[in-house]
């Protein structure tokens, strides 16, 4: 099914951040229809696991849930846990697409991440993993409940902010990977589910 978006909505300039990378938050770019059915959809028919990691040889498994898509079976490898991409579904090449025409860019896998409440959270890091294209665009788009997303200069620690919102897309390229790390606070305030997808581009 078709849902209508906003075409006459503007591509946004405005760089959130200050210096050293490059962020544009394009807000909502569907209706809430058409978010309310992507919510939908991707709560009841992506293939959601624990997240894991290994820190100081100590394994740990998260209440955050986490599913890996691609074009092909690709590995990809963060916290000393490696993945391997599941096919494409029909909604998510429908969001691909979508992203790739609002950022310019070219996008062969996705990360998804299920936040069940304001509890569950992401610590600071940078995605500038080995595997992903240097300084390529990361679309992030994000279904749910609203959150807010913070930025810190690795060197500076200034820091900036913006409320995702349902059915919105922000869009990271640049060098922002480098010297920007990048979180999602954890909060009481929210009680709702939140489902993120980051399309990326694997390279090697």
């Amino acid at each position: 099914m078709i849902y209508n978006l906003f075409p006459d909505e503007p591509t946004p300039t405005l760089n959130l951040l200050p210096h050293g990378g490059t962020v544009h938050y394009h807000g909502q770019i569907m209706s809430s229809t058409a978010a309310d059915h992507y919510l939908h959809n991707l709560l009841h028919n992506i293939e959601w696991k624990n997240d894991e990691a290994v820190i100081f040889r100590k394994h740990f498994i998260t209440k955050r849930k986490v599913a890996w898509y691609g074009d092909t079976d690709f590995e990809y490898s963060y916290s000393n846990i490696t993945k391997r991409a599941l096919p494409w579904t029909t909604e998510l090449l429908q969001l691909k697409t979508l992203s790739e025409n609002l950022s310019a860019a070219t996008f062969n896998s996705c990360l998804l991440n299920l936040y069940h409440s304001g509890d569950e959270g992401m610590a600071w890091h940078s995605d500038a993993e080995k595997d992903l294209l240097r300084n390529g665009a990361i679309a992030s788009l994000s279904f749910g409940a609203e959150r807010k997303f913070s930025f810190k200069h690795k060197q500076s620690k200034e820091t900036v902010s913006v409320l995702l919102e349902h059915g919105s897309l922000l869009i990271m390229k640049d060098e922002t990977q480098t010297n920007w790390l990048h979180r999602l606070p954890p909060t009481k305030k929210v009680n709702g589910a939140r489902v993120n997808l980051t399309f990326r581009t694997i390279v090697g």
